[in-house]
């Protein structure tokens, strides 16, 4: 049987100026699969496609520049709640800019408008 799926992967990156923010309050409660969101930075005056990224009221950080401009541009269209961002990588040992790995995915759009 055939299955006409599409790929919600959008993609993998280390959260941007995780030692910047406070990235180092929240380190220890985030674990593989914890759940983040996205909040818009259209008034950043150093990338205009900016999109930070909290673990609840705790800004992490960005999506790296080069990575956003897609995410900007659904979020200045409303579509905030379309996108699943997930902590997929864990290493306390690594250097602060590389120790959170997350993964974008699109979620299915009865998930986000059949609530």
């Amino acid at each position: 049987m055939e299955h006409n799926t599409i790929d919600k992967h959008l993609g993998n990156f280390n959260i941007a100026g995780f030692t910047f923010w406070d990235g180092y309050e929240a380190f220890g409660d985030l674990k593989v699969g914890t759940s983040l969101h996205l909040v818009r930075e259209a008034d950043n005056k150093f990338d205009p496609y900016a999109v930070a990224i909290y673990y609840k009221d705790t800004k992490l950080g960005f999506i790296p520049r080069g990575e956003n401009q897609l995410v900007a541009q659904f979020m200045d269209l409303g579509y905030n709640m379309i996108f699943d961002l997930r902590v997929q990588r864990i290493c306390p040992d690594a250097h602060p800019e590389k120790q959170v790995g997350v993964m974008l995915r699109l979620k299915e759009a009865n998930k986000v408008f059949n609530k």
